[in-house]
């Protein structure tokens, strides 16, 4: 049973086509930006056209993949989340992020889902919960959900067919499509 509060943020599992590649976007975090983004965390576009970190209940544009850029020494750099207040060569960073509204993430509930969850949406939890060592969000889906007719950020579409995770356990992992994107007009639960 999923017992166990072991969030690992939003992970791509499948994407209907079978391409579930990252877009990256060429000086897609500003330089010396003051806030870890870790692999697995909700990010936004702000309005520089760069990506930051994305809170609950904003609409968003997917998870963070990883980051590569030349710091001031010269040295490139990669890494699978971005460390807070870096500061890099004009022109070296490149962002990589999951963006396709499309795409189904697996990601751990922050409490119990039923199966009567299904079609459902919720707003994710603990948004910038996660390790600058390992890198990884722990970033959870909430479980209260919006309700019939209402909206939020991510939609409820199956149990993540894991060993030892069921309907009701403790922490439930659900498969869960982004249904508040920056890139298309929202649309209401079923």
């Amino acid at each position: 049973m999923s017992t166990i509060n072991a969030p690992f943020g939003m992970r791509p599992a499948f994407h209907p086509s079978g391409l579930d590649r990252a877009q990256a976007l060429a000086g897609g975090i500003a330089s010396a930006y003051n806030t870890d983004i870790l692999k697995g965390q909700p990010v936004k576009m702000d309005t520089t056209g760069v990506i930051v970190v994305a809170a609950a209940g904003d609409a968003f544009l997917g998870a963070f993949a990883g980051v590569e850029w030349t710091d001031t020494t010269g040295r490139r750099r990669v890494s699978n989340y971005w460390p807070a207040n870096t500061a890099y060569q004009t022109g070296s960073c490149i962002a990589y992020f999951y963006s396709d509204s499309n795409i189904v993430y697996e990601i751990q509930a922050d409490g119990t889902l039923a199966q009567t969850s299904v079609g459902d949406e919720a707003n994710l939890s603990n948004t910038t919960a996660g390790s600058n060592v390992t890198g990884l969000s722990q970033c959870t889906l909430s479980t209260t959900l919006a309700g019939s007719g209402a909206n939020a950020q991510m939609r409820i579409v199956d149990l993540a067919p894991l060993v030892d995770n069921a309907w009701g356990d403790t922490y439930t992992v659900v498969r869960a499509t982004i249904s508040k994107s920056q890139y298309v007009a929202v649309s209401n639960a079923i």
